[in-house]
């Protein structure tokens, strides 16, 4: 992880094709760091009613050092900033979770938008973005969203971007004090046509 602000985000854009940059001219993607925890966390605090109950994120520095550490290995989870081009501000994030390799290629997506901001279709285009960056970059084959039967916001934005409803899981995930029940959409990079040049290496031959 690059300790220099500056030097971070010019790799980490550079890892992302040119195509995935000039798709959305509002929204940059680029890995989450230590230097993200005070604006991270402010922005956690602004939106907790917006989050209440379908997810917790964060709230304190000891939180946010351990979901860091989720992310240290990253051919197993991406943590991702959507942040606006103009002037860098954090307005949502997304999570390539539980990335599998072998025969799934499939990757498990979070992701929550910042009160600020609601509302304007950030989080909408970093998706967008993200599709492109896990199915050409990271060559996985399919993405997974798990979401609550009362998330409308969430269950209309996964429709938007074309993934499909395959099941519902009673009791899926410990949220807010419970396990709560979840409706299970996924999508591939086949149905998108989205090509990434070739399989992934750990993919077998047959």
């Amino acid at each position: 992880m690059i300790q220099n602000d500056g030097t971070e985000r010019a790799a980490v854009t550079g890892t992302f094709p040119d195509g995935q940059r000039e798709g959305s001219p509002r929204v940059t993607l680029r890995p989450i760091t230590a230097h993200d925890q005070d604006e991270f966390l402010e922005l956690v605090r602004a939106s907790a009613g917006l989050h209440h109950p379908w997810m917790s994120l964060p709230a304190t520095p000891q939180e946010f050092q351990e979901y860091l550490g989720r992310f240290d290995d990253p051919p197993i989870a991406e943590g991702l900033l959507v942040c606006t081009r103009d002037t860098g501000a954090i307005v949502g994030n997304i999570n390539i979770n539980s990335i599998i390799r072998g025969r799934f290629q499939c990757g498990s997506l979070g992701y929550a938008g910042f009160a600020p901001t609601a509302g304007r279709g950030y989080v909408s285009e970093g998706i967008g973005l993200v599709l492109r960056h896990a199915f050409e970059v990271l060559r996985l084959h399919r993405l997974e969203a798990n979401i609550q039967p009362g998330n409308h916001a969430s269950l209309k934005l996964v429709r938007r971007h074309g993934f499909h409803r395959e099941g519902y899981s009673p009791g899926l995930l410990f949220i807010d004090g419970a396990w709560r029940d979840h409706e299970r959409w996924a999508v591939t990079a086949t149905a998108l046509g989205m090509d990434s040049g070739g399989p992934h290496p750990t993919l077998p031959a047959r």
